[in-house]
């Protein structure tokens, strides 16, 4: 991840004027923010476009930013946020993540992707499958701790969640990742054998 001085340094250089810099920034950290926004929205052209609003979002205000945070959560924050208003504005029926047949009825809706030989996918193509049939929470959390590599603390700055509210979704998220990894990689057995 990069270093918190050299993004004090471009975030100067930005607000002075070099515009370059902010290239550099959005080269920096475009990756994590459309994955972060991937996890949530779930479709590519989506993510892209809330990506863009992003960056957008952080040119305009990147004058504000107070440096008492690290650059990416402050950054991520800004992601987590716009991500929050598309869905809202996308979906008007709120799902509540905490009901069961909900989750269920999400997890059978993306688990219909049937690969061709399970030898030719990589660790990283199942890993992102398996995301992609996370509940938005799930996949934000494990995205931000291990992608963003945000510490507990600064994902309950950015996500607005207690740290120990934090520490339960990302322990419960990664019982989920795992049982859903298990359940694609039976799939992907059982199309090899028929």
């Amino acid at each position: 991840m990069p270093d918190q001085a050299t993004d004090l340094a471009l975030i100067e250089s930005v607000i002075a004027g070099d515009q370059q810099c902010f290239a550099l920034l959005v080269k920096r950290y475009q990756r994590y923010v459309f994955t972060v926004a991937l996890n949530f929205v779930k479709q590519r052209e989506d993510a892209e476009e809330i990506a863009q609003d992003c960056f957008i979002k952080v040119y305009r205000s990147l004058a504000t930013f107070q440096k008492q945070s690290k650059f990416s959560t402050w950054l991520y924050t800004i992601v987590y946020y716009t991500c929050m208003t598309f869905l809202r504005k996308k979906q008007p029926d709120k799902i509540s993540m905490d009901d069961e047949e909900n989750f269920l009825q999400l997890e059978n809706k993306e688990s219909d992707f049937k690969a061709n030989h399970a030898e030719k996918k990589s660790r990283t193509e199942y890993l992102q499958l398996a995301m992609k049939m996370m509940l938005k929470d799930d996949a934000m959390v494990l995205t931000l701790f291990y992608q963003g590599e945000q510490s507990i603390e600064e994902i309950s700055k950015i996500t607005g969640f207690e740290a120990n509210t934090v520490k339960v979704k990302l322990h419960r998220a990664r019982h989920r990742l795992r049982a859903k990894l298990e359940v694609i990689l039976k799939e992907e057995v059982r199309d090899l054998i028929h």
